[in-house]
């Protein structure tokens, strides 16, 4: 069974990064994480891996202070690949389709979209730690006890949609650049994750775990 997990877990990771990767080559918007982790790509003369493996890595410092608990085999493989699994994504993507019309760039963020879901939904259902921005709301509501779950979690959100947008604005990025980070795409993935992760944990996820549907 923990070979399973295993498994699970990095096959989880390794396509939350292929999913990361695609939803930034549609132009479209990103989850609320990758805000800010973009917004710093887009004024620091290092690449999106590099930059998401220090912003990361700074989360861990917090995380492994403010609760051991919550870190796993899927909180090291999130820390050191997913960044650099999802730039060469991105590059791939680009090279294949380098000026996308806008159907194509919703093909794109709706495949990227479901490849994220459904890494969520294995690595999750594996149980085998969680990254290191999940840990933070987490460490906020069950081992602080500041507050619910959901709303610590969109204060969290918020804020790297925010202080994303600010370093974008302030480093000379135009409103263009910024709806190509900050679009529909990040209102659908805040809305709409949590159901469609919820379907693949019924029919994939715990079935290969052998747990029930239900």
């Amino acid at each position: 069974m923990k070979v399973k997990k295993i498994i699970m877990s990095l096959i989880g990771v390794i396509l939350c990064g292929i999913g990361v990767g695609i939803i930034k080559a549609a132009f479209l918007g990103v989850d609320p994480y990758q805000t800010l982790t973009t917004g710093l790509d887009f004024c620091l003369p290092l690449s999106f891996g590099t930059i998401y493996l220090i912003v990361t890595g700074l989360l861990f410092i917090f995380m492994f202070f403010g609760d051991k608990h919550y870190i796993g085999f899927n909180t090291f493989i999130n820390l050191f690949f997913l960044g650099y699994i999802a730039e060469y994504t991105q590059k791939f993507v680009m090279w294949i389709f380098p000026e996308p019309l806008l159907i194509v760039k919703g093909g794109i963020f709706a495949v990227g979209f479901i490849v994220l879901c459904l890494s969520a939904s294995l690595y999750i259902t594996a149980d085998m730690g969680v990254s290191t921005y999940d840990a933070v709301a987490l460490i906020v509501c069950e081992t602080w006890h500041k507050g619910k779950f959901k709303y610590v979690r969109i204060i969290s959100d918020l804020t790297c949609v925010v202080f994303g947008s600010l370093i974008i604005l302030l480093s000379g990025g135009k409103i263009n650049d910024l709806l190509k980070i900050v679009g529909v795409g990040t209102i659908l993935t805040a809305f709409f994750m949590g159901p469609v992760i919820e379907l693949f944990n019924k029919y994939i996820s715990r079935p290969i775990m052998g747990e029930d549907k239900a």
